[in-house]
């Protein structure tokens, strides 16, 4: 049995419009003809006596009444997947999938070994992990799409609940020949005097960076920017260079004496927190709920500058 039998058909159709954005989507996705889920559309807009979307010619975009339903929507969809877990658990099946939306700095270093560990005591329990830009990871959540956001953040998300944080100071790595490699702390302005290789400016990281340097009047002109994190770190292991990350990101490195990592102490480079993410006032599923708090496990007191 699947989570979707347990759900109202409209509600599911209306649902894969709003994520879709046109019927032409939602019917490749379902499986279903256009034709169809225009009707149940219809009937959805009929019984509530309002109009859900507004039909644009690139598309459609939900009404406000069409926000709110989607949001129910949402919730029902999840509630469906939780209520076949429990049920699957009581008969002794012990499965369950756990989705999470995660930045990349998390992807390499830190998940993969938690989730080795996790499966060695549930191994019938199944990942699927979607890497993304800071900035989506709470979208993917407040979407149903993922049940734990793993992100770095600075500033409050709308209808998430943030079961974790833990400061992330900005660290600067690099080979441990590098002449700076012995130091106990170093500033933006000391960093410039080298080969840089720094995040794309979507992340909050580099962002943390060009404020900072605004501030100072610092021009920090990078020789390499890159959106992949193995790229900056493979520039500095084969001493190209300094790079920058958080702690959880090159933990494996810095504990095998592969990468040094020094404390960056410009004003700012502290302002930015590890947050677990999860929906406000949804009941996560047994297995995300269980992989949730082993995660939290790994967090406290290991990340350090």
């Amino acid at each position: 049995m699947h989570a979707h039998q347990l759900q109202d058909t409209a509600l599911r159709y209306f649902l894969e419009v709003v994520r879709g954005g046109s019927l032409t989507e939602a019917s490749a996705r379902l499986h279903v003809a256009a034709s169809a889920i225009s009707r149940q559309i219809a009937g959805l807009e009929q019984s509530l006596g309002t109009v859900l979307f507004e039909r644009q010619p690139r598309g459609m975009v939900p009404t406000a009444a069409g926000e709110i339903l989607a949001a129910h929507a949402r919730r029902s969809s999840l509630d469906a997947e939780h209520a076949l877990e429990e049920i699957q658990a009581l008969q002794g099946l012990r499965s369950g999938k756990v989705r999470m939306a995660i930045t990349e700095g998390f992807a390499s270093a830190f998940l993969p070994p938690l989730i080795i560990e996790f499966r060695q005591r549930y191994a019938r329990i199944q990942f699927q992990v979607d890497v993304t830009a800071p900035a989506e990871v709470p979208v993917r959540v407040r979407d149903g799409d993922a049940d734990i956001g793993l992100t770095f953040s600075r500033a409050p998300e709308r209808d998430i609940k943030v079961e974790h944080r833990q400061s992330a100071p900005i660290l600067a790595l690099m080979h441990p020949d590098h002449p700076l490699a012995g130091s106990k702390a170093l500033t933006l302005r000391s960093l410039s005097a080298y080969p840089l290789a720094l995040p794309m400016a979507d992340t909050t990281l580099r962002q943390m960076i060009d404020i900072a340097c605004s501030r100072q009047q610092l021009l920090l002109e990078p020789v390499l920017s890159t959106n992949y994190l193995a790229t900056l770190l493979s520039f500095v292991l084969q001493g190209g260079g300094i790079s920058v990350a958080g702690e959880v990101s090159v933990r494996q490195l810095v504990a095998a004496g592969q990468l040094v990592a020094v404390p960056i102490r410009d004003h700012g480079m502290e302002l930015r927190d590890i947050e677990l993410q999860t929906l406000a006032g949804r009941t996560l599923p047994h297995a995300a709920q269980s992989f949730l708090d082993h995660i939290k496990l790994h967090l406290p007191a290991e990340t350090s500058t």
